[in-house]
C-alpha cells in the first residue's frame, strides 16, 4: 500500500496480515524515522487529527506515538520487544550489568586464590 511520506513522495508501509478467529486482520508496521518525524508534524500542524489524515494514520496511533515521544524522548520506538526506558533507567540496566559483571570476576579471583594456594601448600609440603 501506498502512503505519501513526509516529504511528499510515495513511501512503502508494512502491511501484515493475520488470521484471528474466523477474519483477518491487517497491521501496518512503521519505521522509527517515520514515527518521528510524524510526531513533529504533528506539533507543526498543531491538529494530530490532520496530520493522522494527512499521513494516513489512525488518530489514535498518533497519538500514542505523540504520547510516547513525550515520556521517553530519544528512546522512544525502540523496536519489536525492546523494552522503552528512559535515561535513568537505561542507567540503572547498565550498572546492574557492570555490578553482575564485577562479581563474576570477583567470584572467578576468589576460585583461582583458592586454587593456587593449596597448590602452594602441596609443593611447600614435598
Amino acid at each position: 500500500m501506498d502512503m505519501l511520506n513526509l516529504t511528499g513522495h510515495k513511501e512503502e508501509s508494512f502491511i501484515f496480515t493475520k488470521k484471528v478467529g474466523m477474519s483477518k486482520r491487517v497491521t501496518r508496521s512503521y519505521t522509527e524515522d517515520f514515527k518521528r518525524k510524524a510526531v513533529a508534524l504533528r506539533y507543526e500542524n498543531g491538529s494530530v487529527k490532520r496530520t493522522s489524515q494527512e499521513l494516513g494514520i489512525a488518530v489514535s496511533v498518533l497519538g500514542r506515538w505523540c504520547k510516547e515521544a513525550k515520556e521517553y524522548g530519544l528512546n522512544s520506538f525502540p523496536g519489536k520487544g525492546k523494552p522503552k526506558l528512559t535515561d535513568t533507567e537505561k542507567k540503572v540496566v547498565e550498572l546492574q550489568k557492570q555490578l553482575q559483571d564485577s562479581q563474576l570476576e570477583n567470584e572467578i579471583l576468589k576460585k583461582a586464590i583458592s586454587i593456587f594456594s593449596k597448590s602452594d601448600k602441596i609443593s611447600i609440603g614435598s
